[in-house]
């Protein structure tokens, strides 16, 4: 792509995060339907409904949650917090509630942030029955009177958890996973970021050849990925790499955590793009707390999946707050993290391992016009020892990505080279794999 394709990207990237900013979602319920019907504008999805108590492994699908209204109205009547102005105002999960109370006993149930006292705090009670309100600490502190009324229009019963899967054919039946968790109500990095960055990954994987085969998920956070991998888990085999998609759309450098493995493909694979990327990066090692990579990689497994974001939660003082408004996700940064997603699975498409046909010292080349095409350089995109160390090392032991790593070249030389040798009849597939193992 264009660097003016790139620039559309970020801009339609963060038009999307701003159609779906206004819905209160949370881990069930008819928020987390409606993102999942702007998603499928785009692709088509295939929507799940597991009903609640339906046992998976050691947890159970919890009740459905929705919410009408809320508020709590100062003694004139007026409402002091409102959940029409902001859906964060609502502790997530928050049971039913119409009372009266005393300032004193209403205060355990508010939540505020002194260290930011413009910004409204998120806050939630999934699988503990109980209600509160959020606000800004200037707010809370303005509150004097003696009596409130408060009111939490909301049900909380028998219902279903929602998933949206969209499934993606390849040559392979071997498969790479996307996931992302769309579950919290406005917040822009931590949610809405990368729902946008994967349907829009989805779309464009949509549209061009495939090797592997794509499953891609939106998912409610943590229990979402549960009951996937319970539902399914009978062809969780076939997933061979996969990357959770997580505030990507924040102005920090970006960041992977490392899967379970450590060293898996996925792993060198988003360490090769992120070191020739020219970018600032960090690279963390994997630990069993974060998003639903800790679901995918537990022992039961083991699946070869890590998290590529940009700051990672927590280390952001917006997170779970107010202040991941649309301001904070700028169409740069997404169209980075965009760009850099679309590099990993490029190489993960392209690493195949060859065999050299005319292993004995090094071929002519000249007269297969390969002299030309590694004088030509820009054009051909590889350069003569790009050339020579997959020749060296095509032996039918290394991937390309191993000649990429060990030449200190990048992937796209190394595959441009590779194509060219095979087109040249000096590359084939290893012994072991057939006519069409290296094509």
């Amino acid at each position: 792509m264009r660097p003016i394709e790139w620039e559309e990207m970020g801009r339609d990237l963060h038009a999307f995060i701003g159609q779906m900013y206004p819905l209160c979602r949370s881990i069930t319920g008819t928020g987390f339907r409606e993102t999942l019907s702007m998603v499928s504008r785009y692709i088509p999805l295939e929507i799940h409904e597991v009903p609640t108590g339906t046992p998976v492994f050691d947890w159970a699908v919890p009740k459905e949650w929705n919410i009408r209204d809320a508020y709590v109205k100062n003694m004139a009547g007026e409402r002091v917090i409102d959940f029409r102005k902001s859906n964060l105002h609502v502790v997530s999960y928050s049971v039913p509630v119409r009372a009266t109370l005393s300032l004193t006993e209403l205060k355990e149930h508010l939540f505020s942030l002194p260290e930011h006292p413009d910004w409204i705090p998120y806050r939630t009670t999934y699988y503990q029955e109980n209600w509160g309100f959020c606000l800004s600490h200037h707010e809370l502190v303005k509150m004097k009177d003696d009596r409130y009324e408060v009111c939490i229009d909301s049900t909380l019963e028998p219902g279903h958890l929602t998933y949206g899967e969209y499934y993606l054919p390849g040559e392979e039946e071997n498969e790479i996973l996307l996931s992302c968790h769309a579950c919290h109500p406005s917040l822009c990095n931590d949610n809405l970021s990368s729902v946008a960055l994967v349907t829009f990954l989805a779309k464009h994987l949509g549209n061009r050849p495939r090797r592997y085969s794509y499953r891609i998920l939106f998912i409610p956070g943590t229990i979402g990925s549960i009951v996937w991998l319970c539902l399914n888990e009978e062809r969780v085999h076939r997933i061979k790499h996969g990357l959770v998609a997580a505030c990507t759309g924040d102005p920090g450098k970006v960041t992977y955590k490392k899967s379970r493995q450590g060293d898996a493909e996925i792993d060198r694979a988003v360490a090769h793009v992120l070191k020739h990327s020219g970018n600032d990066y960090e690279i963390m090692d994997f630990s069993p707390y974060g998003y639903d990579e800790r679901q995918y990689g537990s022992p039961g497994f083991n699946l070869q999946v890590g998290c590529l974001m940009r700051t990672p939660h927590g280390r952001y003082p917006e997170y779970h707050t107010s202040a991941d408004d649309l301001s904070f996700v700028r169409p740069e940064c997404l169209a980075d993290s965009f760009q850099k997603y679309l590099a990993v699975l490029d190489l993960l498409e392209n690493n195949r391992t060859y065999q050299n046909l005319n292993p004995k010292c090094e071929p002519q080349l000249g007269k297969r016009g390969l002299y030309r095409l590694m004088g030509g350089g820009r054009e051909s995109g590889f350069d003569q020892m790009a050339l020579l160390w997959v020749l060296n090392l095509s032996d039918g032991g290394y991937t390309l990505l191993d000649i990429a790593d060990r030449a200190g070249c990048e992937f796209t030389a190394i595959r441009n080279a590779a194509e060219a040798l095979r087109i040249h009849e000096l590359l084939g597939p290893p012994r072991d794999q057939g006519t069409d193992g290296g094509r």
